[in-house]
């Protein structure tokens, strides 16, 4: 009998394919971190973009037309309200001014005289000297120089704000914007840019949105709109530098309308500013605490999503087990919290669920040993 003599490069394909035949049998398996989940209570922070608006911006414009002969103040200068912030040329309207001021006096002089001939003319009247028509007439005289001396009292009046205005005032307290405009520009109420902006900010204004549907889990926990901006605890303001702001606000107003373009409801927060720390303008986020007990707290990292649902792997007999899981919309963009699907004991992996299989081998640290 011949004996069947195989070739080394032979045999040593044949090993490989039974080697490769016996793996592919085998399970895929996989070293993730895990996590046993617990229940506890948590103070769950969103954070929303925000930027920053003083209480009350004035646009400063003048009202009369001239040349600017002094700027009173710097920019950045806190100013006070009635405070001289610019000043135009009052030639002309100081000139109209008096001219307004002798018409006054011309019309109350002519008012006089109409009242002397009216009263000489009732005389004459009533010793039958004349006749009633000289008499009527003197009256119509008088009541048409009582209406001069009304219109140029009115003029007069004009003539006085016209000249007041040539004293730009801040309505407002505040700190002023920069100035586009240097003395000697020629300024009117028509001008593109305001002289100057006084931004009012002893107290600011953060304006963020939140969702519609944010908006209707906020007003079904707390009862009522009403009752949600007056029971929303102190939130917080994180500056563009990534620090806290060092005094808490409070949300004061949410809009009565929905951006039909984003479906967002714009919401605003109040912040004393006793430093000027925050200035029209800035942005940051505005972060909002949300305060929950004996709830279970995950990582987002821990979840995947398939057909708008959420889905965590738990570890069942050493395999990777997807469950379907319920969570609360506010979240603070790294954790969510469960509602249901999950219970206190579980273990889940809590990274890179979305890059694991259903029933792939998840290697614990007892596997290890």
């Amino acid at each position: 009998m011949k004996k069947v003599i195989y070739p080394v490069f032979l045999v040593s394909i044949m090993l490989l394919g039974a080697c490769s035949d016996k793996q592919s049998r085998q399970k895929p398996s996989a070293n993730y971190p895990l996590e046993t989940v617990d229940i506890s209570d948590h103070t769950l922070k969103a954070e929303y973009a925000a930027s920053v608006k003083g209480c009350q911006t004035v646009e400063i414009r003048p009202q009369v037309e001239g040349l600017l002969t002094q700027i009173c103040i710097r920019e950045g200068d806190a100013v006070h309200k009635g405070q001289v912030l610019f000043e135009i040329d009052p030639a002309q309207f100081q000139a109209a001014y008096d001219v307004a001021c002798a018409n006054v006096m011309s019309s109350e002089a002519a008012v006089s005289t109409a009242r002397l001939v009216l009263d000489s003319n009732e005389e004459l009247y009533r010793e039958n000297i004349i006749s009633d028509f000289e008499v009527n007439t003197a009256k119509n005289e008088l009541a048409a120089a009582e209406a001069r001396l009304a219109l140029a009292k009115a003029e007069l009046e004009k003539a006085a704000t016209n000249l007041s205005y040539t004293q730009v005032k801040s309505p407002v307290d505040g700190v002023a914007s920069m100035i586009p405009f240097r003395a000697g520009a020629l300024v009117s109420p028509n001008i593109a840019s305001p002289l100057v902006t006084v931004s009012d900010d002893d107290d600011v204004y953060a304006y963020f949105s939140l969702s519609e549907k944010q908006m209707l889990d906020m007003v079904a926990k707390y009862g009522s709109l009403k009752n949600t901006i007056s029971q929303m605890p102190e939130v917080e303001f994180r500056m563009s530098n990534n620090e806290l702001y060092p005094v808490k606000g409070h949300i004061d107003a949410v809009s009565g309308v929905i951006d039909r373009s984003t479906g967002a409801v714009s919401v605003r927060a109040v912040f004393p500013n006793p430093d000027r720390l925050l200035r029209e303008g800035s942005t940051g986020t505005v972060v909002i605490p949300y305060d929950y007990k004996d709830c279970i707290v995950i990582p987002q990292s821990a979840t995947y999503e398939l057909q708008e649902k959420t889905f965590v792997y738990k570890v069942v007999d050493g395999k990777a087990t997807s469950a379907e899981i319920k969570i609360l919309p506010q979240s603070n963009g790294y954790q969510y919290i469960v509602t249901d699907g999950l219970a206190k004991g579980d273990v889940i992996v809590s990274e890179g669920a979305g890059l694991i299989k259903e029933g792939t081998e998840i290697i614990t640290n007892t596997d290890k040993q």
